[in-house]
């Protein structure tokens, strides 16, 4: 059973940076494909960025493209969401998610298509 745990949210001015990570453990990371979802009060989760199990293939969501890049290192087990040029509409719980039935360079867009999800990290951007 695989548990992803995330870390680094916070409260950062619009315009500032943060760096989530999510840390897997039970399998490598390199067994599964990887996603960063995030919500809001009264919304539906919504895709961030996906990365591939293998060849890190990724896709990023064009909201956030061009600000956030999502990467691995399988060493480390773990994931990562760097977000720069935050704004006050970035504000959100972000959840960490793994699939490992996916063939090696899928990247997976919806939340059906992931089996775990960690319990999320709240990022919250003030103007």
């Amino acid at each position: 059973q695989v548990q992803l745990v995330e870390s680094g949210g916070g409260l950062v001015q619009a315009g500032g940076s943060l760096r989530l990570s999510c840390a897997v453990s039970g399998r490598t990371a390199s067994s599964y494909a990887m996603g960063w979802f995030r919500q809001t009060p009264g919304k539906e989760r919504e895709f961030v960025a996906g990365i591939s199990r293998i060849s890190s293939r990724t896709f990023h969501a064009d909201s956030v493209k061009g600000r956030f890049t999502i990467s691995r290192n399988n060493a480390k087990n773990t994931v990562y969401l760097q977000m720069n040029s935050l704004k006050p509409e970035d504000t959100a719980v972000y959840y960490c998610a793994a699939q490992s039935l996916a063939s090696g360079t899928v990247v997976l867009t919806t939340t059906s298509a992931y089996d775990y999800w960690g319990q999320g990290t709240q990022v919250t951007v003030s103007s």
